[in-house]
């Protein structure tokens, strides 16, 4: 069995910690949930018929969704099948703009704190997963299948 790169190594321990921020962000949103509605409200009349959404059901479907992918897909980037790389990419991603996108809400003190620390931590792990000795482990996908 081939050695995995150092790139590689760091990268999942870099997804893990991602996945560890996102449980912290999401036991956050249910701590603050009444900070996060004062916040939300700003921007609302306080006559206004529109209720707050419900911060907590969400936050918490969206993180076992996007922590359960990324967990399932750590063993295949660990293998070296290189879909599984630009799937880890793609969710990584997709966890940037809506960071950004959260952070032009105002959210409170501590979730902009932890938004502005998974930002590095973020484009940590898109380097490292296009770093060529990452590339370079990544099994070819036109090869055939060995029975």
């Amino acid at each position: 069995m081939i050695q995995q790169p150092r790139s590689l190594v760091l990268a999942v321990r870099l997804l893990l910690g991602l996945v560890a921020l996102g449980a912290v962000v999401t036991v956050l949103t249910a701590v603050e949930r009444d900070a996060l509605i004062r916040a939300w409200s700003v921007g609302h009349p306080s006559d206004s018929s529109i209720q707050a959404p419900a911060f907590v059901p969400v936050a918490i479907v969206l993180y076992v969704v996007y922590a359960g992918l990324m967990l399932v897909l750590l063993p295949f980037l660990r293998g070296g099948y290189n879909w599984a790389r630009w799937a880890q990419f793609s969710l990584v991603v997709i966890i940037v703009i809506s960071t950004l996108a959260a952070l032009r809400t105002a959210p409170p003190t501590l979730f902009v704190v932890c938004s502005i620390a998974s930002l590095p931590l973020n484009a940590a792990i898109l380097y490292l997963l296009v770093h060529r000795d990452t590339h370079a482990f990544m099994r070819d996908e036109q090869e055939p299948a060995q029975v």
